[in-house]
């Protein structure tokens, strides 16, 4: 499995913070452990200090000296004979020794023997108060642990809440409601997620409405050939007469011509329909790629009128689509007008745009509705008696579509229709 971006921003997120966090605890509690540890060392090298004092002296001055420091130091400091010592019961008390210092903790208190050298005196500090961590570092911890908690609280509740709601988006679309898209997210981890369902979820609706789309044209456009050749096929078993005869097998050609060219056309666009092909997108000369096309239908047309209003004809797109999305609108401006075309360059706010007119008889505004949908078909002036399935168009849409623009229709001032392919210049990779 291939670890995407997101996982490497969420795994190095978690793994940074935990590593900060536990080395600024870290600080703070060895800081902490420190000045406890420095705490209880005081108590044995205070006895030790005091020890070493006594051995200077006399022994008979030991336990003079001894209560004089304990009075002065207020501490339960008191001289012990080393049998005294081992006759008090330490059994229930846990114990720690370093050398000649035995150290006794119970509860909260601590007892500390330490054994004058050379002697069997032993001066104890006798039940003092054992010390601990301060009460207000703890709290400290306790706030840093908590001020974690709350910023881990504020990263995770966007990213729970864009999940959840991806889920209901993706529970409903299940159940078949293809309009369910989820909402923009608020975390920016799961932003790319919800961006990946909501453009699957308009191809999914999409191929789906084009599926329904397909069938119902299709079945309407395989009835009228195929009733036709049923006619003729009946026909021939009874006619006698050859010119007859000839005349339905004649028809029988035509509609299983008719028939082939519909599956060529449905293949064609099945093509563009389903998967976007590799685009080559370059500089192309614009001005070039639409003088070629209207050098190859001069001899259908009288008058072909070529604009060029472009600041620089070199245009970022793919040559092959755009000319085939160019002979599309031209094909249709001489098919469907009375010997008068326009084609015009231009650039509007960064878009580049190739306008093509004609002087026929123009587009009903309702079907201006729906004239870039496959199988679409327009008033008598642009019935199949002139024209093809309703795929061209469909394809120049989605042609359009994949150079991040669109294509739209108008009315033209030579008194037809108007076709724009319109896309930016600067492509959006």
């Amino acid at each position: 499995m291939k670890l995407g971006r997101s996982f490497f921003n969420l795994y190095f997120f978690i793994i940074s913070t935990f590593i900060i966090f536990s080395w600024a605890l870290d600080e703070v509690w060895t800081s902490y452990l420190e000045q406890d540890i420095e705490s209880y060392t005081g108590y044995k090298t205070l006895m030790m200090a005091t020890g070493d004092y006594v051995q200077k002296h006399p022994e008979d001055e030991w336990e003079a000296i001894i209560a004089g420091a304990a009075k002065r130091w207020d501490l339960p400091l008191k001289l012990m004979s080393l049998a005294e010592v081992e006759g008090i019961d330490h059994t229930k008390h846990n114990a720690l020794m370093h050398s000649n210092t035995h150290i006794y903790y119970f509860d909260d208190q601590v007892v500390i023997h330490y054994l004058l050298k050379d002697s069997n005196s032993v001066i104890t500090l006798d039940r003092v108060k054992m010390p601990t961590r301060p009460r207000l570092k703890a709290i400290y911890r306790v706030l840093m642990l908590a001020c974690f908690g709350v910023i881990i609280f504020i990263w995770l509740w966007p990213m729970s809440r864009d999940l959840e709601l991806l889920k209901k988006a993706t529970k409903e679309f299940g159940q078949g409601n293809f309009d369910s898209k989820a909402p923009a997210a608020k975390s920016t981890m799961i932003a790319p997620m919800i961006s990946s369902f909501n453009m699957m979820a308009a191809r999914i609706r999409r191929l789906i409405e084009a599926h329904k789309e397909l069938t119902n044209a299709v079945s309407h456009e395989l009835r009228t050939p195929l009733a036709r050749t049923k006619f003729a096929l009946q026909m021939l078993d009874t006619i006698k007469d050859d010119e007859k005869r000839i005349k339905y097998q004649q028809q029988i050609s035509n509609d299983v011509r008719e028939l082939e060219e519909l599956i060529n056309e449905m293949l064609i666009y099945a093509a563009f329909d389903n998967d976007k092909p590799e685009l080559n997108f370059s500089r192309t000369d614009l001005s070039e790629l639409v003088s070629l096309q209207i050098a190859s239908h001069d001899q259908f047309v009288s008058s072909i009128e070529f604009i060029n209003k472009l600041p620089n004809n070199l245009v970022c797109c793919d040559g092959h689509f755009i000319d085939r999305a160019v002979n599309n609108f031209i094909s249709n401006a001489i098919k469907y007008g009375n010997g008068q075309v326009r084609v015009t360059l231009s650039l509007e706010k960064e878009q580049c745009q190739i306008c093509v007119e004609d002087n026929g008889d123009g587009v009903s505004d309702e079907f201006k509705q729906v004239i870039f949908d496959a199988f679409s078909r327009g008033d008598q002036s642009r019935n199949r008696e002139t024209g093809g399935f309703g795929l061209g168009l469909a394809i120049v849409a989605r042609i359009m579509e994949w150079h991040q623009g669109h294509a739209v229709i108008g009315d033209s001032e030579l008194g037809g229709a108007s076709f724009t392919l319109t896309w930016p210049i600067k492509q959006v990779t």
